[in-house]
């Protein structure tokens, strides 16, 4: 297959990023500029594909030697959250974004989770490592936990792709159930909730969880939070009550409805491209041969396109095994929370510590979290 390359200067790339995200559509300025843009944003998106595609094997092949009931997955980065970021950051530019092309791993424990991570500090990739963030051992103030590793590309035969950055996000299923449930209340009300801007009530709910899931973990809590397991608790069961959370919640996730494209459901599926709308309560599914990544691509930015003025409608375009792996590493696309409703149950219910982890390995007998 022809793989897109990067076509453009780092100049352009930058200047047309910093264009796409100001750009205001209701303006009289000249349209063809921000379609000029916009296509050089998408090539640069798209010339991702081949440098995330082999980090994600590298991901998988890894990681499957560790714990067998792994869980990858790929994607790039949305239109919108480029937007966003380079909103947010005014000094950063597309060409510096570490996250454009991003691969996950979920893990059954944390233990896997560091298992993993000492797998890639030990290897001999020629891929310059250029940031390794671990928000298990400090989480962040929001309550984010998990370990982001950021490679620049490097092959002596793919030159095209060199420096080219891809970030890889491993989490335990603790801390996935965690992330993806903030960023499902996040669409549901309106709220940059994982960038720690929204409601005051569920900052705090959300941070006290965190520190609920890391103490089972046996892993470090997140700052601010209460130290004593009983005065956590207590916190916690006050906002469960005072959001209504497993009602508001669980009401979501039963009302969507999965739209399947007619394409739908061969045995050669590869990338999936996943259209979300609260307002209709539906998700839209159309699916690509691995072959068809150029028009999978397309088809993303035409997608984008449609929904940017659709209040709280996204587009995702991701590579993983099958519909159900879909479902279970990106669930805030399905607004799926059940099993962060049932951890939250769990930890709610006594005020007994959890019991510490054990030192063995991983066993493949361990309790999986999404079966």
């Amino acid at each position: 297959m022809a793989w897109a390359r990067p076509e453009h200067s780092k100049r352009r790339v930058n200047d047309a990023g910093a264009l796409v995200a100001t750009w205001d559509l209701g303006s009289e300025s000249d349209f063809s500029k921000y379609l000029e843009a916009l296509d050089i944003v998408n090539n640069w998106r798209s010339a991702h594909n081949f440098p995330l595609n082999t980090f994600h094997v590298g991901l998988r092949r890894r990681g499957r030697q560790i714990d067998s009931g792994i869980i990858t997955a790929q994607r790039i980065k949305r239109l919108s959250s480029i937007e966003h970021k380079l909103d947010r950051f005014p000094t950063m530019t597309l060409s510096q974004m570490q996250d454009i092309g991003g691969c996950r791993a979920i893990m059954r424990s944390s233990k896997a989770v560091r298992q993993l991570c000492e797998a890639y500090a030990s290897s001999d990739l020629k891929h310059t490592l250029a940031v390794n963030d671990d928000y298990v051992a400090s989480p962040k103030p929001s309550g984010y936990r998990g370990v982001h590793l950021v490679y620049k590309y490097f092959s002596d035969r793919k030159a095209d792709y060199n420096t080219l950055k891809i970030e890889i996000q491993i989490r335990s299923q603790l801390q996935h159930a965690w992330a993806t449930a903030v960023e499902t209340v996040g669409t549901l009300q309106q709220q940059a909730l994982k960038s720690s801007q929204g409601e005051k009530d569920w900052l705090r709910f959300f941070a006290l969880a965190s520190s609920a899931f890391a103490l089972r973990e046996g892993t470090p809590p997140v700052p601010g939070t209460p130290s004593a397991y009983r005065e956590l608790v207590r916190e916690m069961r006050d906002y469960v009550r005072r959001l209504d959370l497993a009602k508001r919640l669980q009401a979501y996730g039963h009302a969507m409805k999965l739209l399947s494209s007619p394409r739908h459901n061969r045995g050669d599926d590869h990338y999936f491209l996943l259209e979300m709308n609260p307002a209709l309560m539906s998700v839209q599914v159309t699916t690509f041969k691995f072959a068809e990544s150029t028009l999978a691509n397309q088809k993303y930015l035409e997608v984008e396109r449609k929904l940017k003025d659709v209040p709280g409608a996204e587009a995702v375009l991701v590579s993983v095994d099958s519909l159900d792996a879909v479902r279970k590493a990106y669930p805030n696309y399905f607004l799926d929370t059940q099993v962060f409703v049932r951890l939250i149950q769990e930890a709610t219910k006594t005020l007994t510590p959890p019991p510490r982890p054990s030192r063995r390995p991983p066993d493949t007998r361990q309790l999986d979290l999404f079966k």
